[in-house]
């Protein structure tokens, strides 16, 4: 006799729990660094690692954006929706989480809190803060990490 597969996860609110904010603050140095994608401004779907993703808030991410005349600056006019990818392949922590939302460039303080809080090596590739905040407010988070299914909505 078959048994039914397990119910699938129950909807939980956008709260990030403490272990996927240090799985996220801790990718670039775990060598596990985030993948971005959004949609260029020409409509083509593009992706990049971002070693600087932080969990900004309980339900926000941050990115310190280096470069602030590239592509993804720009698309952001036309379509501020953002995903985000992380995973740990690793047995002991095999993680995988997938994030969506809305990117907004952000204020000053928002600005200082970001670059400080990116890993020294991001930080040094723009000693001079060129670069600026991205603020990824969550809409959608789902995947597994250990002990947790995670399926939060906004």
């Amino acid at each position: 006799m078959t048994q039914a597969p397990p119910p699938p996860a129950p909807l939980t609110e956008m709260k990030l729990p403490q272990a996927i904010k240090d799985a996220v603050n801790n990718a670039f140095t775990n060598g596990k660094p985030v993948l971005v994608a959004y949609v260029d401004e020409d409509g083509q779907p593009s992706l990049s690692f971002r070693g600087s993703t932080q969990a900004f808030s309980d339900s926000a991410l941050a990115v310190w954006v280096r470069n602030p005349e590239g592509g993804l600056q720009k698309a952001l006019g036309k379509n501020p929706r953002i995903s985000l990818m992380y995973r740990d392949p690793t047995p002991e922590s095999r993680t995988m989480l997938q994030f969506k939302g809305k990117a907004r460039v952000g204020n000053a303080a928002e600005r200082e809190t970001v670059y400080n809080n990116s890993p020294e090596p991001e930080r040094n590739a723009d000693r001079e803060k060129k670069g600026f905040p991205l603020i990824i407010d969550l809409e959608r988070v789902d995947g597994f990490a250990p002990g947790m299914r995670v399926t939060m909505r906004k």
